[in-house]
């Protein structure tokens, strides 16, 4: 059974975009072939632990609509799927290495360790630990029980060529003597990244690593700790980091990062999706717009390119908008009732969805258009068309006072035929009627607004003016 999963780091305020693109590419892969996807917390990176971090990234998986077959909140066969509550597990393992001398005891201290990379980088060298420990500290049982700080390291072979084949990339070589001897469990008795993660991948029966392109690197060292227990690889995928149109990387400094901010902005999680969908992969029918059906439907792992895609917003916004015009009115209005926690009236949202469907990019833009109608705008017709004629505004009263069947239609014709009259250009009578009952210069059509608005309302807010 093919067997996925995403292993993220509570180490933020929430999952960063890229892990759930990550998330995505495995949850379709594994859903494509009827496996089961899991996700697993990589919390043993006890100093940049965030509080609440994990509750916030299920939460998001949740809210993107990618279900998980096992986790940390719903268990499962291989639990426990948090890494602070296998670390016996991992110090079994460790000791199982140092016995077959593929692992060794360290002692080094942190000034010296700063030393030797200092001397090697003016050298030019590559910096590696020099292996003082294992050449010279003969029996490391009697420094532990003596109380000295170590970690456990792997001892990598020299002189070998390491060889794994990527279904993306293809085969990829790195040579054994450009690789340090990696702390495998840390001082603090956490293991690191490269111990925890094939300790877990293999107990929990995963099949396909597919993650992100940094870990190339990391590869290699896998392989010689899968290599070290004597078990079988995974097969390995690793997918283009996403980027910015500029072809920077997405950071915290320069873009929104998190997946959160996104659904907060009122992005549509399938409009998400859809766009992440096309990060380094093109629909066979060169389609845009196709739901996550589709994707499982058509995707294929190998069909991947290794370039690093553009995460353009723009063109987001755009997909998003798309998306929301394709929605049912009534689903859009519970969209939009939802987003805005139900502070508004329902009803009165239905009645506006029609106006602003064709104009909003995302739910975010509803309010700032439709706020008029919730609550009384602040009005300023100074520089606005015939902000000077004070006058307008109560001739305008009058003439809407005289309406008796309230309807978009009627109040256009008797307000285009006032402008007529008082021989006020259609545009200056226009913007100072939308300001003075909207309080914006941009807003949703204005005669279906003042429909909906009601009479009473639109009377009462001219004669304020």
């Amino acid at each position: 059974m093919v067997r996925t999963r995403i292993a993220p780091s509570p180490t933020g305020h929430d999952i960063h975009i890229g892990n759930l693109y990550t998330a995505l590419i495995n949850w379709t892969y594994a859903r494509k072939h009827n496996g089961q996807f899991i996700i697993r917390v990589e919390d043993t990176d006890r100093e940049r632990l965030v509080e609440g971090a994990e509750a916030r990234i299920l939460s998001t998986f949740k809210a993107f609509g990618l279900d998980y077959d096992e986790g940390p909140d719903l268990g499962g066969l291989y639990a426990p799927y948090r890494q602070s509550d296998r670390l016996k597990i991992y110090h079994k393992h460790a000791k199982e290495l140092v016995e077959k001398g593929h692992a060794y005891y360290c002692f080094c201290k942190k000034e010296r360790l700063d030393e030797i990379r200092k001397k090697q980088i003016s050298e030019k060298k590559i910096p590696r630990y020099d292996r003082y420990c294992l050449n010279n500290i003969k029996i490391p049982q009697e420094l532990i029980d003596k109380g000295e700080k170590y970690v456990i390291r792997l001892k990598v072979p020299e002189n070998r060529t390491i060889i794994f084949n990527d279904v993306i990339r293809g085969e990829i070589k790195f040579e054994s003597n450009n690789i340090d001897d990696q702390i495998l469990i840390k001082s603090d008795g956490y293991p690191t990244y490269h111990m925890a993660v094939v300790i877990d991948d293999y107990l929990m029966s995963i099949t396909h690593v597919i993650r992100a392109e940094e870990w190339i690197p990391s590869t290699p060292k896998h392989i010689l700790l899968y290599e070290a227990f004597g078990w079988p690889f995974p097969i390995y995928a690793h997918l283009p980091i996403l980027r910015n149109p500029d072809k920077s990387k997405l950071s915290k400094r320069k873009n929104p990062v998190f997946a959160s901010w996104y659904l907060e902005q009122g992005f549509l999680p399938k409009a998400m999706l859809n766009f992440l969908a096309l990060m380094g992969w093109s629909h066979p029918e060169q389609k845009e717009i196709f739901d996550l059906n589709e994707f499982k439907e058509k995707f294929e792992l190998e069909d991947m390119q290794p370039v690093g895609p553009a995460f353009d917003i723009v063109k987001l916004e755009w997909m998003n908008g798309e998306y929301i015009r394709r929605t049912p009115n009534d689903e859009l209005r519970t969209l939009i009732y939802e987003f805005y926690l139900k502070e508004y009236p329902e009803d009165l949202i239905t009645k506006t969805v029609p106006l602003i469907k064709e104009r909003i990019k995302k739910l975010s833009d509803y309010l700032p258009l439709c706020e008029f109608f919730f609550k009384e705008p602040e009005v300023d017709l100074s520089g606005v068309g015939t902000g000077r004629d004070l006058s307008l505004p109560q001739k305008i009263h009058d003439e809407l006072e005289k309406i008796e069947d309230w309807k978009a239609d009627v109040i256009g014709e008797k307000m285009q035929e006032l402008a007529k009259r008082e021989n006020v250009k259609a545009g200056d009578f226009f913007m100072t009627l939308r300001v003075a009952i909207t309080g914006k210069k941009i807003s949703p059509p204005l005669n279906e607004s003042m429909e909906i608005l009601g009479k009473e309302k639109c009377l009462e807010r001219l004669s304020k003016i």
